[in-house]
């Protein structure tokens, strides 16, 4: 059962003080260098981080010190960030808000002196106006509902940098935090595609079918021959395709050990380029139509500012297939491309929300404190 998002939460990260905001089927988020637009996509990350038992790695990567509110806080009061996500199952009558807390050791025994601490980890249930605390994780006390409903206190070996939902793994004795587990797994985020000379991009993968292009777009040549050999319909890539560089066409060649594509032009009809020969551009743009047009898409898509290095002709072809996306999945998007922006609000659901700053601190347009735009509100 995968889930499906509807609330984000964020304080005490970097230039997010405390931002909490509902998520709809399409989002797109548009502003200014430095607005802090990759913060709440960072956030994101971090919350599927946490469901991969990898929070504390990727906080500690990035510089503890530095990854907290980098503005004041109260005096006296302890440095702690807090990643919260609320999701709710297909017919909605459920949903599930998980939320977890990070700071320093409060000793450097048992811990290292800078690692990051979960100081508390959160999943309740939400049903008919009542909230149950499925898993409460207060420091390294644990207590979890079991499949009959009664809490009890879990015996797990935990260390302090270890998430819950990353290690207490039983399906049938947690179905609920399995489910959150799993979705957040398979979200997933799409980030400035490397196109050097050495891009996995520009070489054959394994042979494998692959019904979801992986972050990196290692497996892009499986995907779509997946599309062309198992799903036998490229109808659709060939023309987002053809309105990218019109008198183009795609080649995907039957998968052997190795899966490979190249691509035909109008100026040369009858020479076939291999990815290595492709430009940037084209080849961004043709990892992007992977991620969006795959045999099966995740369930949910974050795309943080696709336009990069794509020339000014392909942004109307890049909104289609985002548009096209979001009828299938999730879609949330970070751009700083007014055009683009423009082109995907045309779609009927689509969301355009501009970030900006208020008193130091990210902002969205519109927003409420308590977590609402102005417009659902009236």
């Amino acid at each position: 059962m995968m889930l499906t998002l509807k609330e984000v939460s964020t304080s005490g990260y970097r230039s997010l003080r405390a931002i909490t905001y509902p998520v709809g089927r399409l989002e797109v988020f548009v502003g200014a260098n430095g607005v802090g637009k990759t913060n709440l996509y960072r956030g994101l990350e971090l919350l599927q981080a946490a469901a991969a038992n990898r929070l504390g790695l990727v906080l500690a990567r990035e510089g503890l010190g530095s990854a907290f509110w980098a503005g004041t806080r109260r005096q006296g009061s302890p440095a702690r960030m807090k990643f919260a996500a609320t999701l709710a199952e297909s017919s909605g009558a459920t949903r599930f808000s998980y939320e977890i807390e990070v700071g320093f050791p409060a000793q450097p025994a048992g811990a290292f002196e800078k690692e990051p601490q979960i100081k508390s980890e959160v999943l309740s249930a939400i049903s008919g106006g009542r909230t149950v605390r499925l898993v409460d994780r207060q420091g390294p006390s644990v207590m979890a509902r079991s499949g009959d409903g009664r809490p009890v206190e879990i015996d797990i070996d935990l260390l302090g940098s270890e998430t819950v939902l990353g290690r207490l793994q039983d399906p049938s004795e947690y179905s609920a935090m399995d489910a959150v587990r799993r979705t957040l797994l398979e979200w997933r985020f799409y980030h400035d595609f490397r196109t050097d000379e050495a891009s996995p991009l520009r070489r054959p993968c394994v042979a494998v079918a692959s019904p979801t292009l992986a972050s990196d777009g290692a497996n892009l040549a499986a995907v779509f021959a997946t599309l062309s050999k198992i799903r036998e319909d490229t109808t659709d890539l060939d023309q987002v395709i053809a309105n990218a560089f019109p008198g183009a066409e795609l080649f995907i060649d039957p998968p052997d050990e190795a899966a490979t594509f190249g691509m035909t032009f109008a100026e040369f009809p009858r020479r076939v380029f291999a990815p290595a020969e492709l430009s940037d551009g084209t080849l961004r743009f043709l990892a992007l139509a992977g991620a969006l047009m795959a045999y099966r898409l995740p369930p949910f898509i974050a795309l943080n500012e696709p336009e990069s290095s794509l020339h000014p002709d392909l942004m109307a072809p890049l909104a289609d297939l985002i548009v096209r996306a979001s009828k299938r999945t999730q879609v949330w998007l970070v751009t700083h491309s007014e055009r683009l922006a423009e082109l995907v609000g045309r779609s009927d659901g689509a969301e355009i929300r501009r970030v900006l700053k208020k008193d130091g601190a990210t902002w969205i347009d519109g927003l409420k404190l308590f977590g609402a735009y102005a417009e659902e509100e009236d």
